[in-house]
C-alpha cells in the first residue's frame, strides 16, 4: 500500500507532526501489539507520502501534573509514576509499562497541549500527534487497554479550562471508554465514537448518551464487523455534522485509531487506508483551520498503519494521498440510522 502525493506541497496547508524519540522507551513485552515499531511505521508512512514542507516537525513538551489532574485522579498519576520508577511490569493482562514509560506518557499527554499552543501561534493549520502510549482507554482512575494517561482528554480538559467548547471524534475500532468517562457529565465536551460492537472494552452502546445535564453530548455508533468506509461518512453527514452545528465547537480533537482497517489483527471492521482521507477531511471541515488536532490511538498492522496515517495527515493538509481505494456496501447502515434518530431527539 504505497501512498503518494499527487499535488505540489507548496499549495498545501501546514500540518504539525508532533513526535518524540522518548516514545520508543515505552516498552511493553515481546509479542505485544502496541510496540515501538508502530511509531516508525507511522513516521515512515507520512514521509513516503511526499508531503514535503507541508509537514512541520514539532517536538512536544511534557504535560505537568496540574494538567494531568484536570482529567486523572492524583492517586492514579502518582501510582503510574511510581510503578514505572520501580521498573514497570504488567498493570493488567493487556497493559504493560517499563522504566521509560512514565516519561513517554508525560510527553504523549503533552503533545496535544503543545500542538494547541503552536496552532494558537500560527505555526501550522492542523496537527497530528504521533504518540505512544495511546490514551483513549485510560479512565480518570485506571490504566487499561494499552493506555496509561488519556492524551486526548488531557488536551480537551485544558481547552475547556480556557473557556473553549470541544468536539472529540474517536474513530478507533475500540470504544474510547476512558474519554467517555472523563466527560460523561460535562456539557462543554461532545464525544462521538464510531467503533466495532461487540469488542473490547465492552462499552459504547447506542443508549450511552451522557449524564444528567449533558444528555446528547455522548454519541455512540456501534458498528458490526465488516462495516466499511461509506458508513463512517454517512455518520459524519447525518449525525456528527448536525451535532457540530448545534454544539458549535471551538476545536475538534480526533482520536485517530487506524485499527478499523481490514488488515488489522485485533479487529474485524472493513476499512481501507483510503477511507481515512475523506473521513478526516470531513471532520476537519467542522471547524476553522488551526483548530484540529489528531492523536494516534490504535492500529496494529504496520503496513496498514503507515498508509492510513499518511492518508489522515494528507487530508489535514488538503491533499489526496493515494493508497487503497475507499470501501463501501458493508453492513451497519441500520446502526448509523438508529444513532441519528436517537440523537435527533436532543436537538
Amino acid at each position: 500500500m504505497l501512498a503518494r502525493l499527487q499535488i505540489p506541497s507548496a499549495s498545501l496547508a501546514r500540518v504539525l507532526l508532533s513526535t518524540h524519540e522518548r516514545y520508543l522507551d515505552h516498552l511493553t513485552r515481546a509479542g505485544h501489539p502496541e510496540r515501538p515499531a508502530r511509531l516508525g511505521a507511522v513516521v515512515e508512512g507520512i514521509r513516503a507520502a511526499g508531503l514535503g514542507d507541508a509537514v512541520v516537525p514539532a517536538i512536544p513538551r511534557a504535560a505537568t501534573v496540574e494538567e494531568l489532574v484536570r482529567v486523572h485522579a492524583p492517586e492514579h498519576v502518582a501510582r503510574i509514576e511510581a510503578f514505572c520508577a520501580a521498573g514497570g511490569g504488567n498493570l493488567d493482562p493487556d497493559t504493560a509499562a517499563s522504566a521509560g514509560s512514565w516519561d513517554a506518557a508525560l510527553l504523549a499527554a503533552g503533545a496535544g497541549l503543545d500542538a494547541i499552543e503552536r496552532l494558537g501561534r500560527g505555526e501550522a493549520d492542523a496537527a497530528f500527534c504521533a504518540v505512544r502510549p495511546p490514551g483513549h482507554h485510560a479512565t480518570p482512575e485506571h490504566a487499561m487497554g494499552f493506555c496509561l494517561l488519556n492524551n486526548v482528554a488531557v488536551a480537551a480538559a485544558t481547552l475547556v479550562a480556557d473557556g473553549k467548547r470541544v468536539l472529540i471524534v474517536d474513530f478507533d475500532a475500540h470504544h474510547g471508554n476512558g474519554t467517555q468517562d472523563a466527560f460523561w457529565d460535562d456539557d462543554r465536551v461532545a464525544y462521538v465514537s464510531m467503533h466495532q460492537w461487540p469488542l473490547y472494552p465492552g462499552t459504547g452502546a447506542l443508549g450511552e448518551v451522557g449524564g444528567a445535564g449533558a444528555e446528547g453530548t455522548t454519541v455512540n455508533v456501534p458498528l458490526p464487523a465488516g462495516a466499511t468506509g461509506d458508513l463512517y461518512l454517512s455518520a459524519v453527514d447525518t449525525l456528527i455534522a448536525p451535532l457540530a452545528a448545534r454544539f458549535a465547537p471551538d476545536w475538534v480533537l480526533l482520536s485517530a485509531g487506524f485499527d478499523a482497517h481490514r488488515a488489522d489483527p485485533l479487529t474485524g471492521l472493513g476499512l481501507s487506508a483510503g477511507d481515512y482521507a475523506p473521513l478526516t477531511a470531513r471532520l476537519a471541515g467542522l471547524v476553522p483551520a488551526g483548530r484540529v488536532v489528531a492523536f494516534l490511538e490504535g492500529g496494529y498492522d504496520l503496513e496498514a498503519l503507515g498508509a492510513s496515517a499518511a492518508a489522515c495527515v494528507g487530508a489535514l493538509a488538503g491533499a489526496d494521498v493515494l493508497s487503497e481505494p475507499t470501501t463501501s456496501h458493508g453492513p451497519g447502515a441500520d446502526a448509523v440510522a438508529a444513532a441519528a434518530l436517537l440523537h435527533a431527539t436532543f436537538e
